[in-house]
């Protein structure tokens, strides 16, 4: 680090004797010799100051932006604490771990934790026993430890909008008393939206190497439980839809499919179809992004993409995980890769998100809705829109890297020294066409590519290296994207 500086110093040196030695030197020889060795300084910052700088001049507003933004339908409060300090508060001794697909009781509840924390795995379960859920949850939340924020994805990126003060943003999803407190004064909740109980979902978290009775975390990670009937039916749906006719939005964005995984097979498979039915209500005329999340049953997934989910909406934003059992799902590319190893291949990623465009996206034979994806991971992102149908993606997909970059740092602006540049500084853009090789460059950090009328914009992201908070980050990623991104109309 310290060469870095003294390189840079004497640098500035040189550019100040340039200046006073510039009446006895060529014009020609001056001027070469000052962009010389201003570009020997710029190279001489850090890749994350670099990348910092070109982000700052590529991050501006689009031509038509969004004015009402009308956002559902899941909603909760998080209520993140130690998951041993309320184990403690409950009176629960250290027990063996032991696996349990629904808990039903406090012991339950204390082996399955132990397991998980055990792996130190990440890992969401339903608590059955509503009586017994809610008087955990209320020691939860009383907790001196206890912090307690907005949750649920459509409620997470309605509140990250809200930021925007010339933006007028809807909820609608079940809102109870404590969420009501915790939203920006600018998100509207619909009187039908409010409820007399909070959702509340408890995040149990542990720290690598923290032990409760024989158990020791060999990694930091947390434990998620719920009694979540609300959100896991899709309750607001309909209200939702009803309440966009006296809102007038002129972006929609809807997210809590994934929650209908814990329903029987028959009730989703009912609640799904009347869901299309509502989302076809929605005028053409407004634009539906759809906000994907962590999902297990195939079938449900195959079903959201086949039963005319996909087709009804202009907009998707899904993570590594989402992106890969969704080919897996549907057979596409790529589909025989069990798991991604270290940082997903940006070949492998962008195929598939060429696939999901040209099978279920708009094109001339097609009348699907579907124009954009974006794709955000730990180390980059990427938008893919169809050509004709967005603009200024160049400025969303570095703006959603940003927002990465300062919510997991919890800080305003990007700080260069809390950050490091982790996406591959080269990468291949295709595994099954004739690809192009591009090595990244700092100074240019959004970078496009073209295949069949499809545009790719990458960016890389600065990821924080001691991240204060990761919950609902991929929200706050799509909802800045959204916010300077511009659709064309049609």
């Amino acid at each position: 680090m310290w060469q870095r500086s003294v390189c840079v110093g004497l640098l500035a040196l040189a550019l100040g004797y340039l200046c006073v030695l510039g009446p006895e030197l060529p014009p020609a020889a001056l001027r070469q010799l000052s962009a010389s060795l201003l570009g020997t300084l710029r190279r001489a910052r850090s890749l994350e100051a670099r990348t910092v700088a070109a982000w700052q001049a590529a991050i501006v507003r689009p031509a038509r932006g969004w004015a009402r933004v009308a956002v559902g339908v899941n909603a909760c409060v998080d209520v993140v604490l130690s998951g041993v300090k309320l184990l403690e508060a409950l009176g629960l001794e250290p027990s063996d771990g032991k696996n349990h697909a629904v808990l039903s009781s406090r012991q339950e509840l204390r082996e399955a934790f132990a397991h998980f924390m055990e792996r130190g795995a990440a890992a969401e379960r339903f608590f059955s026993d509503a009586e017994a859920f809610r008087d955990i949850a209320r020691t939860a939340s009383e907790h001196p430890a206890a912090q307690l924020y907005v949750g649920g994805n459509a409620a997470l990126i309605g509140q990250k909008l809200a930021t925007n003060p010339d933006l007028k943003i809807l909820l609608c999803g079940p809102v109870g008393p404590k969420l009501h407190e915790l939203l920006d004064d600018n998100v509207v909740v619909p009187p039908e939206s409010m409820q007399e109980r909070d959702e509340f979902h408890l995040i149990l978290e542990y720290q690598a190497g923290e032990q409760w009775g024989r158990v020791r975390a060999p990694a930091a990670n947390r434990f998620i439980f719920s009694h979540d009937l609300s959100n896991g039916a899709l309750n607001m749906l309909e209200v939702f839809v009803s309440s966009l006719d006296e809102f007038q939005p002129d972006l929609v964005v809807l997210s809590g499919l994934h929650m209908m995984e814990g329903q029987s097979k028959e009730m989703r498979q009912r609640r799904l179809m009347e869901a299309v039915a509502s989302i076809s209500d929605i005028p053409t005329d407004i634009p539906i992004h759809l906000e994907l999340a962590s999902m297990t049953d195939q079938d449900f997934m195959s079903n959201i993409m086949h039963q005319q989910v996909f087709p009804l909406v202009n907009s998707i934003g899904l993570n590594e995980q989402e992106l890969l059992f969704l080919t897996q799902a549907a057979s596409g590319p790529h589909a025989s890769l069990a798991s991604w190893s270290g940082i997903p291949d940006v070949g492998v990623v962008s195929d598939i998100l060429f696939w999901i465009l040209k099978e279920h996206g708009r094109t001339a034979e097609r009348a699907s809705d579907l124009t954009r994806i974006h794709f955000h991971t730990l180390a980059y992102h990427i938008l893919v829109t169809v050509d004709g149908h967005w603009g200024n993606q160049a400025a969303a997909v570095a703006a959603g890297a940003r927002a990465a970059g300062t919510q997991a740092c919890a800080t305003d602006t990007i700080d260069a020294s809390k950050v490091f540049l982790k996406a591959p500084l080269e990468f291949v853009t295709s595994h099954t066409e004739a690809p192009s090789k591009i090595s990244l460059n700092p100074d240019e950090p959004v970078v496009q590519w073209h295949r069949e009328g499809i545009s790719f914009h990458f960016t890389p992201v600065l990821v924080c290296k001691d991240p204060v908070r990761t919950v609902g980050l991929g929200d706050a990623i799509s909802a800045e994207g959204l916010f300077y991104s511009e659709v064309y109309p049609q």
